[in-house]
This record gives C-alpha cells, structure tokens and sequence, in this order.
C-alpha cells in the first residue's frame, strides 16, 4: 500500500490538478466512483487506478474490471488519497487517462453543439450532460476554451462525459464552414434575432452556435449563421445562463422530432 506523499507516482498524480501538468503530461484525471463506471462501461482506457482499502472491499468488481482496464493499480492511503484527489471529500478512488484519447469525430447529423470560449467548467459539464440526455449528436469546442478534461467539467457531467462525441477545434470558424457544407443549418442564439428558437425547423440536421457566458457570440461567428434565434426573457433580464440556454434548445429539437 502506498503511504508516503513522497512517492514519485503521488507526486506525478498530484501535479495533475494543474492544466499545464495535464498538458505535459498527456494525462487527466477521473475522480470517483461513478466516473470510474461509467469509464468502463464505455471501453474508456485507464492508465493508473488508486483506491483506499475500504473502496476496495466494497467495490470488489469495479476494482478488478478498472485494474483489468488499466497499466498499474495501486492501494493506497487515505492521506494519499486526500492528496491526488482534487475534491475535499473524494468518495475511495482516483484514476488517470490519456488525453490523446480525447478526441471524437463528430457526425453532421442530428443536432451537434458548438461552444465558444466556453469559461466556466460547471457550465460544459452541465451542457455536456444535458446533451447526452437529449440525444445531442456531439459537441465542438473552441481551442481558447475551459479544458474538456478539467475534473470540475468530468463532475458535473455527471459521467455523461464519456457518452458524447467531443472535439476541440482549432478553428472554429473553419469547423462551422465544414458543418455548412455538409448541408448543416447553423443557428445562432443572438438577443437581437426575429425569430424564437422553437420557431426553427430542427428536423433538418443542425449546427448550434452558443457563444461565451460574458460576451455571448463574436460577431464573425455569429454573422455565418444560417439562422438567428432568441430566448424570449421578462423586461429587465438581459441574458440567460449558458447552459440553460442549451437545454431549452436541445429540448426543442427532441419536441419537433419526436411529438410533431
């Protein structure tokens, strides 16, 4: 069992709260015990598993299915434990994956997401869940971003995370210029658009454009749009919440494509 905060697998974990560290060292980190079924339900390659003997003793299948999945296991401290973990209460276990596994090709089909400078972890995780729940065909995101696999994101998606085709795009003007010519509307959400959003047909396979929490939309994106639509709001709220925003419309598109 490991018990030293000195040993060089804890230290190497440890670093991995930092971005820069995930960056360099080509790895992220799953916390919990519900991240780690959903890893494995979804074939999601594991590099290092480390649990507390407790978790272990009642977790005996997870621990052989996540160590039959995985390079190395190891059993270690609560204190060790404590350490790795990026939460304040971590539930028994923590896991490394790679980042280069991040990546997903995402369809032209259906309903796909495309998030700009998205800054705010709770909100991707929150929109990556929602889209899973909706049936959502993917999602982009833009390079100046929140990371994809920063653990606050993994968390609130709720597991969700490993069930949605997600991409960074380096250029996500380009990425929606690709979308287009695949015969994709683009919608953006813009408070000064004619139209509402349940005003759209979305049984045609759709691009949503949703921009970041401050700024919304920048101009040369939101002036590709295809279509331009608004949340109807009460006089004296300017905006709604990102991730909101995102439920209203995935839930629209479920609305149009199954009840009409």
């Amino acid at each position: 069992m490991l018990t030293s905060l000195q040993n060089s697998l804890v230290k190497q974990i440890r670093k991995l709260h930092s971005t820069k560290e995930r960056h360099k060292q080509g790895l992220f980190l799953l916390e919990g015990t519900h991240l780690l079924e959903e890893a494995c339900a979804m074939d999601y390659p594991l590099e290092v598993v480390c649990c507390t003997p407790e978790w272990e003793a009642s977790h005996t299948a997870l621990w052989e299915e996540a160590c039959n999945r995985c390079d190395r296991c190891e059993i270690v401290s609560e204190e060790v434990l404590q350490a790795i973990a990026t939460t304040v209460q971590p539930d028994g276990v923590v896991a490394t994956a790679k980042r280069s596994e991040l990546q997903s090709q995402i369809p032209f089909t259906g309903v796909v997401l495309a998030l700009e400078t998205i800054q705010d972890p709770g909100n991707l995780g929150t929109i990556i869940r929602t889209a899973a729940a909706a049936g959502a065909s993917g999602l982009w995101l833009s390079q100046d971003s929140v990371d994809l696999d920063n653990p606050k994101v993994l968390r609130a998606s709720a597991g969700q995370w490993f069930r949605l085709a997600t991409a960074v795009s380096e250029d996500l003007k380009a990425t929606v210029q690709l979308c287009q010519q695949a015969g994709m509307q683009v919608v953006a959400t813009l408070p000064t658009a004619k139209l509402t959003y349940w005003e759209i047909d979305w049984h045609k396979p759709s691009l949503i454009l949703l921009g970041n929490e401050g700024a919304g939309l920048s101009p040369d994106l939101a002036a590709m749009a295809d279509q331009e639509v608004k949340i109807p709001l009460s006089p004296g709220v300017e905006s709604l919440n990102v991730a909101i925003t995102s439920a209203l419309m995935l839930y629209e598109v479920q609305r149009q494509l199954n009840f009409q």
